[in-house]
């Protein structure tokens, strides 16, 4: 075999050093306190038969796309599945893409021209960031959900196409932006308003819509970015805007038009997750319960100054220090529980944090176990 190259092992050498080296964990039998799958939906024995059915009954015996969507692999699923995602959402239209990281660098990379602007929060996930490095546009951060700070920097460049860049959801600290406060500026200054839904889909609304749909600022956004690798418990992801965008995203976006389609059996995984979404109200209100029982919990504990202020399915315990935090995160899986640390250079030194994901299948007791133990840890660190 090759000898590996000396300047990428030094790197390698740098991330042991700082016990910051990331390893693939084999699947836990732990209780569940770290996966995406907030509404238990992954593990849906109703949503798996029904799919299967969906693609019997539809005669639909295939098990890839075969090519891009513009080629040979756009099957008719598509279209049904967007035409529902749209419909639900309240969007003119929407395009499906073979994961959330594969819509952000699509549309970031395509949408913003070369005398545009970007203006985005400074915590956004990596996949937005990656697609903003992407793009001929000039882009600059504002600090985390400070609109004083946006403001100053769109005043610093007028009669400029500005594209303005959010999540509804953090996905490390958990917290949401002033989602109207947002719609104002943006609207005052004639920007465009993009916000990544990933970590609200299936969380907030009555039937799950997102945080957007829940305060009725569809209409403001100009693009809406769905990942259903969370919530919805399974694959792929859907921009949502006008009919006129999608156009221009199946023209340009290369993540897009360069990537075999997913296959019908991911497509159909996506439609009969929505029409749960849509029917099972039960998974969405346990989830919101379980929501608020943490947060009584936490404060009952005297855990509140630890944690990021947070009402979504994403709680983060900042404890300082990659060996702390990880100490702690071990303790609690030895006790059973699937809790994982954030380590930077994920989060920013110092900012290191064990990240709590709430589900609809959490007990009350499972919650107050490992709080009570959170707090047991803490103290003995501290003590």
């Amino acid at each position: 075999m090759k000898h590996f190259p000396e300047n990428l092992s030094a790197k390698l050498e740098i991330r042991k050093q700082n016990n910051a080296l990331r390893k693939l964990p084999l699947s836990s039998k732990k209780i569940d306190f770290s996966s995406n799958d907030y509404l238990g939906f992954s593990q849906s024995e109703i949503i798996f038969k029904e799919t299967h059915q969906h693609l019997i009954t539809n005669n639909i015996i295939q098990n890839g796309a075969t090519g891009s969507r513009l080629l040979s692999g756009n099957h008719k699923l598509y279209q049904e599945t967007e035409d529902f995602i749209a419909n639900f959402h309240k969007s003119e239209s929407a395009l499906i893409f073979n994961s959330g990281y594969d819509a952000n660098v699509g549309f970031f990379s395509a949408v913003p021209q070369k005398n545009d602007l970007i203006l985005y929060d400074e915590l956004c996930h990596a996949s937005i960031r990656d697609g903003i490095q992407l793009s001929n546009a000039k882009a600059y951060k504002f600090n985390h959900n400070d609109f004083e700070d946006l403001e100053k920097l769109i005043l610093r460049n007028p009669n400029t196409n500005i594209y303005i860049v959010t999540e509804s959801v953090f996905s490390m600290d958990g917290d949401c932006p002033n989602l109207e406060e947002l719609v104002q500026l943006s609207d005052k200054y004639h920007c465009y308003l993009v916000v990544d839904e990933a970590h609200a889909l299936g969380v907030f609304g009555s039937s799950g819509e997102g945080f957007v749909q829940m305060l009725g600022l569809q209409d403001y956004v100009f693009a809406r970015i769905m990942t259903f690798g969370k919530g919805l418990g399974c694959h792929g992801a859907a921009i949502l805007g006008s009919t006129e965008l999608r156009d221009y995203l199946v023209n340009f976006a290369r993540s897009f038009i360069y990537t075999t389609g997913l296959s019908p059996h991911s497509v159909a995984t996506i439609l009969i997750a929505y029409q749960h979404l849509k029917q099972d109200s039960d998974s969405i209100l346990k989830l919101r319960e379980n929501i608020i029982s943490f947060n009584q919990e936490k404060n009952m504990l005297e855990l509140k100054p630890l944690f990021v202020r947070s009402k979504s399915a994403i709680q983060s315990a900042i404890i300082p220090g990659n060996e702390k935090v990880k100490a702690i995160a071990n303790l609690l899986q030895e006790k059973g529980f699937d809790v994982k640390a954030i380590l930077s250079p994920t989060v920013p030194e110092g900012q290191e944090r064990l990240r709590f994901c709430l589900h609809s299948y959490n007990s009350t007791e499972e919650i107050s176990e490992v709080l009570r133990l959170l707090s047991t840890f803490v103290f003995m660190e501290h003590g």
